[in-house]
């Protein structure tokens, strides 16, 4: 069968995945209606295309943090991809590097940072919260050393989450998976116990804790780098982002992973950009399936779309190829929306570009 777009990947990477590992990456929270939310909403916002504009050149390029990306699609930052394949956050990092673009590495991942950005020279770190500020000071420092370009505090991860699939088939860690960026900064080093201990256990053997203001204005204090809150659903928080030093901010409902009956994230776009009035760059996460998809967010105000299933979909069918080819459908789609709606460069899609259901 030949992949032709991301739901195309999506079912095959469902065969070839583990049920354990299916439910960990696909599960959303108790009904998941959020979860599909995130994704019809999509639906909802119509194109209004313009012709006889010449189209003959069309520039996919953007800047996001001062860098420069070849397409508007960011890698999030997602754990455990070796469930996904042996390469794991190596692959994706490559794929992200080959089609010119950012890879998010995540705490919580198998291989460092160190190992990831010698892969990518774009990559950024995504940072969670422990119960004593010297691990995050050495998590960053860490981030800092290995040549990331942006730290990404993610402030909606609660570990009381209630994502059903996953209570249905526990995550057992398999016996060939480390969290390397976890070693050696205050935690105990032999966190994992392969084979008989499940996420629940490990984050209360970690003690992660949520995320406060108090700690973002400390983390502000802390680095230099451009400091991105990824979370915000409201404008009530994204204008406190801005106060607390924001350099951007990610609009995301953790991939509908942490609460059920949220609305979409594109939803919430128009809102959060209003809110901060063009003080920080806004980016969009959560049900980007299409190029299409991209386009609206761009239109209603995001600089570019992180996605993660995907991406993790690709990994899981074909490892750094299936990421790749993940990358160029995106990319194919969204150079097609332009040139059918007379779009000549992704910088100057504006909102007169999308017609939205009230």
């Amino acid at each position: 069968m030949k992949m032709v777009n991301i739901a195309d990947y999506e079912a095959l990477a469902r065969e070839k995945l583990s049920p354990m590992a299916w439910a960990y990456f696909a599960g959303g929270a108790e009904d998941e209606v959020s979860l599909q939310q995130n994704h019809e909403a999509f639906r909802r916002i119509k194109l209004r295309p313009r012709h006889l504009v010449d189209v003959r050149t069309r520039d996919l390029s953007t800047q996001v943090m001062g860098q420069k990306i070849a397409m508007p699609v960011i890698l999030a930052p997602t754990t455990l991809q070796r469930l996904a394949h042996p390469d794991a956050e190596l692959a994706a990092a490559r794929a992200a590097a080959a089609a010119g673009t950012i890879y998010i590495a995540g705490s919580g991942n198998h291989h460092s940072v160190a190992e990831v950005a010698a892969c990518n020279q774009n990559v950024w770190f995504q940072a969670y919260y422990y119960n004593d500020r010297k691990v995050q000071e050495r998590l960053i420092r860490r981030a800092e050393a290995a040549g990331c370009t942006a730290l990404v505090v993610t402030i909606d991860a609660h570990p009381a989450r209630r994502v059903e699939r996953s209570m249905r088939e526990p995550l057992i860690w398999p016996v060939d998976i480390e969290l390397r960026n976890l070693v050696g900064v205050g935690l105990p080093d032999h966190l994992i116990r392969p084979g008989d201990s499940g996420l629940r256990e490990f984050l209360a053997n970690i003690k992660f804790l949520p995320v406060t203001w108090d700690d973002v204005a400390w983390t502000r204090a802390t680095t230099k780098l451009p400091m991105i809150i990824k979370g915000v659903m409201t404008a009530e928080d994204a204008v406190i982002a801005v106060e607390h030093g924001a350099d951007g901010i990610v609009v995301s409902n953790h991939g509908a992973r942490q609460i059920d009956g949220t609305l979409a994230t594109i939803e919430m776009l128009p809102e959060v950009v209003d809110a901060v009035g063009g003080k920080t760059e806004i980016l969009l996460d959560g049900g980007v399936r299409r190029g299409t998809d991209i386009f609206k967010a761009l239109a209603l105000g995001a600089k570019a779309v992180l996605i993660g299933r995907p991406f993790l979909w690709g990994l899981a069918v074909d490892g750094e190829a299936g990421v790749r080819e993940v990358l160029t459908i995106l990319r194919e789609e969204l150079d097609c929306a332009l040139d059918q709606t007379g779009q000549p460069d992704v910088k100057r899609i504006s909102q007169d570009a999308v017609w939205v259901e009230s």
